[in-house]
């Protein structure tokens, strides 16, 4: 496996949280920075070692609602 990817998003109650496409793995956190780390070791828990990505691609997505 080259990457794994994570959709991170804005939790309601603050901080973030992030889940990974097609890998049982979510973590969250209350910083960007934080959940960096909470992602790393996460991926590092969930792999073994011949099996663990080269790559974390941590994929931002957040709802923007304007007034009409």
């Amino acid at each position: 496996m080259s990457e794994v990817v994570f959709l991170v998003e804005e939790a309601p109650e603050g901080g973030y949280s992030a889940r990974a496409l097609g890998e049982s793995i979510f973590t969250q956190a209350e910083t960007v920075e934080e959940l960096r780390e909470n992602v790393r070791d996460a991926v590092r828990c969930h792999f073994d070692e011949g099996r663990k990505p080269t790559a974390i691609r941590l994929h931002f997505v957040r709802d923007e609602v304007l007034a009409a």
